[in-house]
């Protein structure tokens, strides 16, 4: 790992360093993952287009802050100004939240289709599965960017 950059330092990494960092690493997961669920809830036929529709919002928009904020650590546009720090504390933690939420209606929509008789139960599940991966994934690198952002905090008061 940079030194500097690791989850108990205080710098965000810019260029190669995003790939090579804990928890900026997990940005790529994300991406990734994301970007999954948003296909296989395109997918889906979900007999509430309410919880489709937030779940689709929930993916799509994480899926673009995510690309954002790769591309903007990646050119080194953060400039290591600790409003970065907090706010990517505050969108991963917001993340978290909202595809927890995003994952818990699609397991309710997913369970209630189990006794019927439905072509696209499979899909379902799968895009449950995944959308619960990438809450962990939030949710993780939630937690190590409050972290960061407590170490940032505390080193700023002491210097």
């Amino acid at each position: 790992m940079a030194t500097g950059t690791a989850s108990g330092g205080r710098r965000l990494p810019r260029g190669s360093a995003v790939f090579t960092t804990f928890p900026d690493l997990l940005f790529i997961f994300e991406f990734a993952f994301g970007g999954l669920v948003w296909i296989l809830i395109l997918l889906t036929q979900v007999p509430v287009p309410l919880v489709q529709g937030w779940v689709l919002f929930v993916s799509v928009s994480c899926f673009i802050v995510t690309t954002l904020l790769l591309f903007l650590y990646i050119v080194g546009a953060h400039k290591n100004w600790n409003f970065w720090i907090t706010l990517d504390t505050a969108y991963h933690c917001l993340a978290a939240l909202f595809y927890f939420s995003a994952s818990a209606l699609e397991t309710l929509v997913t369970i209630g289709l189990q006794d019927d008789i439905h072509k696209h139960y499979s899909e379902n599940i799968s895009a449950v599965v995944f959308s619960i991966i990438v809450t962990l994934l939030y949710m993780v690198h939630a937690v190590f960017s409050l972290i960061r952002c407590k170490v940032s905090y505390r080193n700023r008061e002491h210097s």
